[in-house]
């Protein structure tokens, strides 16, 4: 996302009261309307060097340290999602998930990283029903290769400048030695408490007193500092024997997929009913590939495949283009309505076509954003909302969330990614403090759904990201580049859809993009298993007016108000550069944290 200047304040008067009049003091003393008010709750960052928002301050700051010694954007957000996974151990595990896009500088390209494992050989949709019926039990069932560690050195090689062991060393020093964990992370702890504290394994690192964790408490994670430390020898000992950077890097990531950790995640995982073995993680790399695009005005909007959610981003600002959405006004009764049934079409299109790409010929983002598709499903849309698709009555827990981090530097490098696996979705492997992504329970388990389960297929995550080129009217500077991620499950595209238009149509700066009030939209089947029914709510955060929400409800929404800033509406997060530039045409870069969670940004 790109960021504008912002909303004009109105100019102040020199100290001056209405009528003329002079305040006292120095700076104009107490006259009211003087100096403008504050456009957002947080300020938006600027930086001429770099920019970064993560999910939680320490997070942040870990990414500053390595841009600050030199390090670039990738080197930066991969040090950072190693952070994550200790410091958000309950949002991110290293054991997780890691969906990541990466613009290089000066590249017009956006290239995605499927940090995102696949269910095992022996994981066919007949065996998970003839084992568990319709059901996929937590703590080893939906089990597939942890996508993560691969997610992380891969991009790491392919575009990042440090090796493993720098980009691990801060993460290595907050496991071994701990933290403090803050209200929200402590928290949050003793809700998903409740799930993790069935598991021994679990329950003896989040909650190590016995009891739920206290504001101010050290989180200690010994065990997973011993394996980052175990990954990052192994590719000292590589280099020390004449290997160069890439080779050490394949050395770290073969410890882990090939090594020690591989064999003792498989036992872990078949002992507890699950479908892999050590063959599954030795064959495992995340893939590298074009990310798909659509244009959307004078920006070029590029997500994460099929294998994520991020195709609904696209097709969904692929509709809305064809609408004037600034004539409409911002979080009008007009606006709303368009942005729900865009986003809504684009969920249908996922229930009928989304899945992993090398499984999933409907797939292909060429069909998906074709411009006459996208014109026949804008068509749909009229004055009443659509009905809502069919989904299972079935309405048991599911796994909770994610975090979300996104860096840019002085020389247009950008990373975004929504690394996840929360603690109570799966149990901690004793020995190595992770544990095994139980990302499965977003597989289908029904026989020619496109995201339904078959061996070495990924399953469709909700995490997903976004990162955007904008034409310049004198494109020797190249695009503009802005970086946008979220965490909150299905929540994620439709926070990210939402922040961006703020920016793209209403020329919000980043902060006040990231703040504004949303909506969320659930006429479809829930992304976690059992795919839960939405009831077809439309969630609108109440800082939008109840004569907007009553508008849309005459127009067959099923309006219920959200309290301001909820928690579950998302943590959109968001790096770019001004625009327009400063006056000299130095690049300037914005960024934006959303508090509605725990998301911190720095800028320098």
């Amino acid at each position: 996302m790109t960021i504008a200047q912002g909303f004009e304040q109105p100019p102040a008067s020199e100290g001056r009261e209405p009528g003329g009049a002079r305040g006292a003091g120095m700076g104009g003393g107490v006259v009211p309307g003087v100096f403008a008010g504050a456009e957002s709750t947080r300020p938006t960052l600027l930086g001429e060097r770099w920019t970064v928002v993560a999910g939680h301050p320490l997070v942040s700051q870990v990414a500053a340290e390595i841009l600050g010694r030199g390090g670039n954007a990738v080197d930066a957000g991969v040090a950072a999602g190693l952070a994550s996974n200790v410091v958000q151990a309950d949002m991110a595990n290293f054991g997780g998930i890691a969906p990541v896009l990466v613009r290089t500088a000066g590249s017009r390209t956006v290239h995605s990283v499927a940090g995102v494992g696949p269910w095992g050989r022996t994981a066919t949709l007949d065996a998970l029903l003839d084992r568990y019926g319709g059901a996929l039990p937590l703590g080893g069932a939906p089990s597939i290769v942890p996508g993560a560690p691969s997610g992380w050195i891969t991009t790491l090689r392919a575009f990042g400048t440090l090796s493993f062991a720098e980009a691990a060393a801060p993460a290595i020093e907050l496991a071994e030695e701990g933290f403090p964990l803050d209200v929200r992370t402590a928290h949050t702890l003793t809700v998903m408490g409740r799930g993790f504290s069935r598991w021994e394994s679990s329950r003896a690192v989040y909650w190590p007193q016995g009891r739920a964790p206290r504001p101010g408490e050290r989180l200690v994670q010994r065990e997973l500092a011993a394996l980052l430390r175990s990954l990052a020898a192994a590719e000292t000992a590589a280099v020390r024997a004449g290997a160069d950077r890439d080779a050490g890097l394949r050395a770290a990531h073969d410890a882990f997929y090939r090594g020690e950790p591989a064999h003792r995640i498989a036992e872990f995982v078949t002992a507890a009913g699950g479908f892999l073995d050590s063959r599954d993680l030795a064959g495992f790399t995340a893939e590298i590939a074009e990310a798909p695009a659509v244009r959307f005005g004078d920006r070029t909007v590029h997500v994460t495949p099929a294998w994520s959610q991020g195709p609904i981003v696209a097709q969904a600002l692929g509709i809305l283009d064809g609408y004037d959405l600034a004539a409409a006004g911002h979080n009008t009764e007009t606006y709303l309505h368009l942005v729900t049934e865009a986003l809504k079409l684009a969920f249908a299109e996922r229930e009928r076509h989304y899945g992993d790409p090398a499984h999933t010929e409907d797939a292909d983002p060429a069909r998906l954003l074709d411009p006459t598709r996208l014109d026949a499903l804008r068509a749909r849309i009229g004055h009443r909302a659509l009905p809502d698709l069919p989904a299972p009555d079935d309405l048991r827990p599911r796994i909770g969330s994610t975090t979300a981090i996104v860096v840019m530097d002085a020389a247009g490098n950008a990373f975004a990614s929504s690394p996840s696996d929360t603690a109570d979705g799966a149990p901690l492997i004793p020995g190595l403090g992770i544990l095994c992504s139980p990302r499965g329970v977003q597989s289908r388990l029904v026989a020619g759904h496109p995201n339904a389960v078959a061996p070495g297929k990924r399953p469709c995550v909700t995490p997903a990201a976004v990162i955007t080129l904008t034409d310049r009217p004198d494109d020797d500077g190249g695009p503009a580049v802005g970086a946008l991620a979220c965490p909150g499950g299905d929540v994620i595209v439709q926070a990210m859809l939402q922040a961006f238009l703020n920016d793209a149509v209403f020329g919000m700066t980043a902060q006040q993009a990231v703040e504004a009030p949303r909506v969320f939209g659930s006429s479809f089947p829930g992304g976690f298993h059992p795919h839960p029914s939405g009831e077809g709510l439309l969630l609108v955060e109440d800082r939008i007016s109840a004569a907007v929400r009553d508008a849309l409800a005459a127009r067959g929404h099923r309006v219920r108000a959200w309290p301001a800033y909820e928690f579950d509406a998302g943590s959109v997060q968001t790096v770019g550069d001004l625009v327009p530039p400063s006056p000299d045409g130095r690049r300037v870069l914005a960024a934006g944290a959303d508090p509605r969670r725990s998301a911190y940004a720095a800028a320098r």
